[in-house]
């Protein structure tokens, strides 16, 4: 963050400073007392159940809505506030913002566009999934004069959403992955969602680059929302993109190996994550790097060392006597889940081992939640997985789709929550499985891979599988 005096600050905001105004603040916002720095700016927000002032005591500046024990510039509204002082420290830094937004992929995307572009220049990239009206204008107070490229993840959980936060980070190149189910119990229809999504093409100017997924009908149809010059990316065939792949393959961990291809060039490269669908994440970054200046060649080196900066997605885990945990616990759609069980079965195919896929609640579906959690088990039976574990009542939906094919002759555990599945694979997992862990954020399913894998939670290094 730039420095700022709290009088600044208070010019800014329309606020009005209790305490020190000469006081500057030289450290990033922050809304976490857990994340303070010295110089940083604690913006106290007033949530359901925490009230962010009674923590203010130490921070070297406030923001809020009332006096603090220190340094407080008071305001009517700190989020609308902070989004103003973001507004105002992006105005005056000459960096560009790369957003990006979709049902899923999106932190996948952000995290290989920001090690593609660390290698060109001091990067800025949304941490974990802070996304929302909070999370946008934090990330972008961690720029300074330094940072050569911002990247931020943008989330929607309405009309008008995205274009509030495309105010506060105008983007110079905006990316939409894909419309999919996630958060449809909030839109009520796919074309809801589009409508949503498509706001952060809208607010490109005639100089900027709409980067769009080629494959998506309602994505790719966004080119007549924006006055940008467009770049897709898309599975090699009718609907290739500008970027593009082709020759798919995967190794014994389910990591994909594939030729991107750009302008008549073709480059083959690992990847390090598994998945297939890590290829389309890797090409959208590829082409909003391409928009920035980045050279084709440039990108894809840089993908054949990109790990994931993310916790609890797609993350590859080896207990010590050989079992194989993949911990995707982070958050869950049917899109999503999908591609993870695609991911397991390949792993499964490959190593020949039996998969297990421990899966759980997927929320925000609204009055879908029960076809999306029949959907999945469908696609958990279609994939031949041997074992499903089907985790909470919310998620039984799964079972009854495991059911509804006659073809599957595996077996489900439905239990009542996650101590009963952890101690179910404490006592039924052996060496040679692979056991796949997945459900939406609420359900905190990385309990039960921490617990299967006996490790420190606290510690994402412990038994990760290493990367090629």
């Amino acid at each position: 963050m730039i420095p700022l005096t709290l009088a600044e600050v208070a010019t800014v905001v329309d606020g009005v400073v209790h305490g020190d105004p000469t006081l500057t603040v030289t450290g990033p916002a922050y809304v976490d007392t857990r994340a303070a720095t010295d110089g940083g700016l604690f913006v106290a927000v007033v949530g359901e159940r925490v009230d962010g002032h009674d923590y203010a005591a130490g921070a070297h500046a406030v923001l809020g809505s009332r006096p603090t024990e220190a340094p407080t510039v008071v305001v009517a509204d700190p989020v609308v506030a902070l989004g103003r002082l973001a507004r105002h420290v992006l105005d005056r830094l000459d960096v560009p913002v790369l957003a990006l937004t979709g049902s899923q992929g999106k932190t996948g995307t952000k995290d290989y566009l920001a090690h593609v572009l660390a290698a060109a220049g001091p990067t800025v990239a949304t941490a974990a999934n802070n996304n929302n009206e909070i999370g946008v204008p934090l990330t972008v107070l961690r720029a300074d004069a330094t940072t050569a490229y911002l990247v931020v993840e943008m989330g929607a959980r309405g009309i008008g959403h995205i274009a509030y936060l495309c105010d506060i980070a105008p983007p110079s190149v905006a990316a939409v992955l894909n419309v999919g189910t996630a958060h449809i119990g909030e839109f009520g229809s796919r074309e809801a969602i589009a409508e949503a999504k498509g706001e952060i093409v809208e607010a490109l100017g005639v100089d900027g680059t709409a980067v769009l997924n080629a494959d998506d009908d309602l994505t790719s149809a966004m080119t007549s929302r924006t006055r940008a010059r467009t770049l897709t990316f898309g599975a090699e065939g009718e609907s290739a993109g500008d970027v593009t792949w082709r020759g798919l393959e995967l190794d014994a961990l389910g990591r994909p190996t594939v030729e991107l291809g750009h302008d008549g060039a073709w480059r083959r490269v690992s990847l390090t994550q598994t998945g297939a669908h890590q290829v389309a994440n890797a090409a959208a970054a590829v082409a909003m790097a391409l928009a920035v200046g980045r050279t084709f060649d440039d990108a894809v080196d840089a993908l054949a060392t990109a790990t994931s900066a993310s916790r609890w997605r797609m993350e590859l885990h080896e207990r010590a006597d050989g079992l194989l945990v993949v911990n995707d616990a982070y958050n869950a759609n049917p899109a999503s889940m999908v591609a993870a069980i695609d991911a397991l079965a390949a792993i499964g195919e490959r190593a020949g081992r039996r998969t297990v896929a421990v899966l759980g609640e997927m929320r925000e579906l609204g009055p879908d939640a029960e076809a999306g959690h029949r959907e999945v088990g469908r696609s958990a039976a279609a994939h031949g997985t041997d074992v499903v574990v089907v985790v909470g009542e919310p998620a039984r939906g799964i079972a009854d789709g495991l059911a509804e094919r006659d073809d599957w002759h595996g077996e489900v555990i439905v239990t009542a929550g996650r101590d009963d599945a952890l101690a179910w694979l404490r006592e039924n997992a052996v060496a040679t499985d692979v056991v796949l862990v997945k459900a939406s954020r609420g359900a905190a399913l990385e309990v039960v891979a921490d617990g299967l894998l006996d490790a420190d939670p606290t510690d994402p290094t412990t038994g990760v599988v290493p990367t090629p």
